[in-house]
């Protein structure tokens, strides 16, 4: 039988995807609008946060929005409906949608807008264009009953435990004997109130990213039959996996500057976009940055780039590109609409394998304001 999820609960699987301690510190990432009791059923994911969309979630019934753009950026002085954004936030109260963001933290995060990107590129072997920082790593240990250690295993395996380098499903077992006691107050899977109980038990060990550690936990609970888990975390001082801004890799097979400029307009679907260089210059190795990416030519040329994939080139950044050799393909902002796709997979992967029922959908409506004529 399904369940009713709350936003607090979507928003618990999505940062799993997303942490919010990717985001700069600058951001503006989070529950912006509702709160984390209300319940969800019909989730919407969107680019932007404009009226027209917001006219659509309404018609779809929409509980909450998950947007990549926050909806409030720069401080508010009023909320007048007079105005688009005061009109916006007015609509979204009136309908009690609640609206969650993920900017540079799902553009820092695995498979969130830059690598989509890649994705969508068919560029391979990503590493990130300028790191940002390196997860911390924590030791789980959880002490399960006999038959139920393998699901218990699984279920945080599935939560992100357990990724060592290359390696995934890593986890150390080792067999000894559980003692406790129940109280009168106490409901045991194992064992009577007052009565001293010894189990065969596993200790099980995990490593795992401390951004990972409230949704492993949640899962171990979940999954553990014991009313009061025993379990202990550990803060490791090894260092975990680094992080960071834009992705580099390479394609396939080179080709000619033009002809990869051909296979971005495709690719992504966009009616024009903006080159730097020399067309016939032949390209292999690629470096992304969905949104706006000027300011990282540099970084983008000393990782040895053949060419720069961005957003938002203004005139004379654009002519520094050219001074240092750097090509550059600008297809737009909003290419980062391929976001949306993500974190709907995302969404619905994670929820397909849960009691509770939640439909997500992605936002058709238009945010693009440019035009190609």
């Amino acid at each position: 039988m399904s369940e009713t999820v709350t936003v607090k609960q979507v928003v618990e699987v999505f940062e799993q995807m997303s942490p919010k301690h990717l985001a700069y510190d600058w951001d503006k990432v989070g529950l912006q609008i509702g709160t984390m009791n209300k319940p969800v059923s019909n989730v919407m994911v969107t680019l932007d946060v404009l009226e027209n969309v917001v006219d659509e979630a309404v018609e779809q019934q929409i509980d909450l929005i998950i947007s990549h753009h926050p909806v409030i950026f720069k401080p508010l002085g009023q909320i007048n409906p007079d105005t688009p954004k005061g009109r916006v936030i007015q609509k979204l109260i009136k309908h009690d949608i609640a609206v969650y963001a993920a900017h540079t933290n799902l553009d820092i995060a695995d498979g969130g807008v830059n690598d989509a990107l890649a994705e969508a590129l068919e560029v391979t072997k990503t590493t990130p264009l300028l790191e940002t920082g390196k997860d911390k790593l924590v030791k789980v240990i959880v002490f399960v009953p006999e038959d139920h250690a393998d699901g218990v295993r699984r279920a945080m395996h599935e939560a992100g435990a357990g990724h060592v380098g290359d390696y995934s499903n890593c986890s150390f077992s080792m067999p000894g004997q559980g003692r406790f006691m129940p109280t009168d107050a106490a409901d045991p899977y194992i064992g009577k109130s007052g009565e001293l109980e010894i189990v065969e038990e596993q200790r099980v060990e995990f490593l795992l990213p401390q951004s990972n550690l409230k949704g492993v936990l949640k899962a171990m609970e979940d999954e553990h039959p014991y009313e009061e888990v025993a379990y202990d975390v550990y803060t490791l001082e090894n260092e975990g996996e680094s992080y960071g801004i834009g992705r580099i890799g390479v394609l396939n097979e080179k080709m000619t500057l033009s002809k990869f400029a051909e296979h971005v307009k495709e690719s992504l679907n966009v009616p024009g976009l903006r080159v730097i260089g020399n067309m016939q210059d032949e390209v292999e190795k690629v470096a992304i940055l969905g949104g706006s990416g000027e300011k990282y030519i540099y970084d983008a040329k000393r990782q040895g780039a053949d060419v720069y994939v961005t957003g938002d080139m203004t005139f004379h950044p654009a002519q520094e590109a050219a001074d240092i050799g750097l090509n550059v393909v600008d297809p737009g902002h909003h290419v980062e609409k391929v976001m949306k796709g993500a974190v709907k997979n995302y969404l619905d992967e994670k929820f397909s394998q849960s009691k509770n029922q939640l439909t997500v959908y992605v936002s058709e409506a238009n945010t693009e304001p440019f035009q190609f004529i």
